[in-house]
């Protein structure tokens, strides 16, 4: 296994450099589709590490080129086939590549599934000087108690979210400022080693390089919630084709995460096999008269499902749309209930806020803003990811809620653990021996 801290800290560099050339490519590697999008940045803007806070380096950018193409070679989220998904990301970068008429060498990506496991760690350190420096938050981040998360799992995401000086709680950055106790909170994201390993093999297969890697989860996260519910606790659900990610945002933070492997595909499946018709033909029937929710109206809207089997009765079969809403109905409802048992887990009832914001390809079958607050509680929104300039009309959807968020990641990058140097020196006893093990575990 590689030593995450030191290639997080190589991408973080290269993504610095990547943003001073001015131009880097977006890549969301899905289960159903492939989206690129390259931004150009003005460059003037851009401080990395200037904050623990959220948008901590403000920059401007505008997306120059977009493209997407329909993902193949990847189930749940996570890459299935090596040849079919390498040919699908080229063909969704070259695409971009001319519409933007630059080359790209460096590319930020992002992927669902990995089975995230979300950890909560505190550490606590005496200042050095009487005022926090940055020297002081390397070393109370380095005297966090690192859980032994087990082998073949790698640390996607580890941020500070709360600091504490003295008796002062709650404060996003603390350097610059007196006090004698120093202590953190941080939200440790955990995936599966291989499903990031096989990423980064098929990307730089495409030959190009990989300037940062974030959870899908979060960057939906960061484009679909407003402000306010980022900062006051608030859920995001991205409904994607092959998984669905659940994310729990609190003081413009990712304090949880978690995914259901299950999502729009799935709701496919389901009517080809029920129907018995192509997997094709069963995509077009779920976006032309999908729902959830069936009307007296419905029992009388027939429709052709067509085919192409030789056999002229059965080519010329119809169905009504309450019959396809009763296929359909069932397995929203049971990725409902799998995002139910997410929050649960996660103690959601317990945030002063309980909004839902459900976004991706999936959350836009007709009828789920009224069958999702049933199942997930009374405040529930249908989210779109926020506006950015440059995107054209046909990717300003929810289903590019995670594309959208991740430009958003790449020009404001929040501060994590590897953007700090860890003082191996100053480690109190008990923390060195097992940072020193977490370390041997992850090279």
């Amino acid at each position: 296994m590689t030593d995450l801290y030191a290639a997080q800290r190589a991408m973080r560099n290269m993504r610095k450099a990547a943003l001073q050339r001015g131009v880097v490519a977006i890549l969301d590697v899905g289960t159903s589709k492939i989206a690129c999008l390259v931004l150009r940045f003005d460059g003037d803007g851009f401080v990395g590490g200037e904050g623990v806070g959220a948008l901590a380096g403000q920059s401007s950018f505008r997306v120059i080129g977009a493209a997407t193409t329909r993902s193949r070679g990847v189930r749940f989220g996570e890459i299935d086939a090596m040849a079919e998904t390498e040919r699908a990301i080229r063909t969704a970068v070259q695409a971009a590549q001319k519409m933007a008429q630059t080359r790209v060498d460096h590319v930020i990506a992002c992927f669902s599934g990995g089975q995230p496991r979300s950890y909560g760690l505190d550490g606590q350190v005496e200042v050095e000087q009487n005022i926090v420096s940055e020297q002081d938050v390397a070393r109370v981040l380095a005297a966090s108690e690192v859980p032994d998360y087990g082998p073949h799992r790698e640390v996607l995401h580890a941020q500070p979210v709360n600091f504490a000086l003295d008796h002062r709680s709650g404060l996003s950055d603390p350097r610059g400022q007196a006090g004698q106790n120093l202590a953190v909170d941080m939200h440790m994201l955990t995936v599966d080693g291989a499903v990031i390993q096989n990423l980064l093999y098929c990307i730089k297969r495409c030959d190009l390089e990989v300037a940062g890697v974030a959870s899908g989860a979060y960057v939906s996260g960061i484009s679909a919630l407003v402000e306010d519910e980022q900062e006051l606790g608030a859920a995001c659900v991205d409904m994607g084709g092959g998984s669905t990610d659940v994310s729990i945002f609190m003081k413009k933070h990712m304090i949880y995460a978690d995914s259901v492997r299950m999502g729009g595909d799935h709701v496919t499946s389901d009517i080809a096999m029920g129907l018995q018709i192509p997997a094709a033909t069963a995509e077009r029937i779920k976006t032309f008269y999908g729902g959830v929710v069936a009307t007296g109206m419905d029992d009388r809207e027939m429709i052709e499902v067509g085919g192409d089997s030789g056999d002229w009765e059965r080519d010329r079969r119809t169905v009504s749309r309450s019959e396809v809403i009763g296929i359909i109905r069932p397995r929203v409802e049971e990725i409902l209930e799998g995002v139910r048992e997410c929050l649960d887990a996660a103690g959601f009832e317990h945030l002063p806020s309980q909004q839902i914001v459900l976004t991706g390809g999936a959350s836009q079958i007709p009828g789920l803003d009224t069958l999702a607050p049933k199942i997930l509680g009374q405040q529930v929104r249908i989210g779109r990811p926020l506006r950015v300039q440059g995107l054209p009309q046909a990717a300003t959807g929810a289903a590019f809620a995670s594309a959208v968020g991740l430009c958003l990641f790449a020009a404001n990058p929040q501060d994590e653990w590897w953007d700090f140097e860890i003082p191996t020196e100053r480690y109190p006893a008990r923390s060195l021996k097992r940072a020193m093990r977490w370390f041997k575990d992850n090279w």
